[in-house]
């Protein structure tokens, strides 16, 4: 009977241990205020607009390898730059044909490049990728992933941040969605995985 009782202190005690996330500390409620610029990725859609030529501006996809193609522009990498630099080099290609090409690109659909996304994975609703947007929070995440399962682990979660080498940081997913307590919320930075584990009871 005694010995019963010592396991299951033990096996409690164990159990809390692995749903701790005290090995992580918090995760900043603001990042840095640098100035972030899109990237573009494959499945983006651009809109090439070029001045008084508008037989030359058109809407083009970015093809799984990161490159678009447009009349006079072949076979172009766009992948990982900005709209403006891509618009500058198709000046410069246009510039063969043209004479003074004025371009403007606007990017229509975002995906980002995977280097960009936000990924949820483990026990959200609906876990899934989103493309990163300035100063995104974690329940601007939560929202679009539809929550927690009734079996996530919420205030186990912890935010991998690749921006910073892998460092990962700990999260209140309960405290912010079940009891709306904002000082939970944090800002999300390009690149971070949030990862929600399962409650062990």
């Amino acid at each position: 009977m005694g010995l019963g009782r010592v396991v299951v202190a033990l096996a409690v005690t164990v159990m809390a241990g692995c749903a701790s996330t005290g090995n992580f500390p918090a995760a900043p409620a603001a990042v840095a205020s640098d100035d972030y610029s899109y990237i573009i990725g494959a499945g983006d859609n651009l809109n090439i607009q070029v001045w008084r030529n508008p037989e030359l501006s058109m809407s083009v996809p970015v093809r799984p390898d990161g490159k678009i193609a447009a009349p006079l522009v072949d076979e172009m990498v766009v992948q990982g730059k900005t709209s403006v630099q891509v618009a500058r080099e198709v000046e410069k290609q246009l510039g063969k044909y043209v004479r003074d090409p004025v371009v403007t690109v606007i990017v229509t659909s975002f995906v980002g490049p995977y280097s960009e996304q936000i990924r949820v994975v483990g026990e959200a609703a609906k876990p899934q990728f989103l493309p990163y947007k300035q100063k995104m929070t974690l329940l601007d995440v939560m929202i679009a992933v539809g929550g927690l399962t009734d079996f996530a682990s919420g205030n186990s979660a912890t935010i991998l941040r690749t921006a910073e080498g892998n460092k990962q940081y700990s999260v209140r997913l309960k405290d912010l969605i079940k009891r709306g307590d904002v000082s939970a919320n944090v800002e999300m930075r390009p690149g971070d995985i949030l990862i929600i584990p399962q409650s062990l009871f």
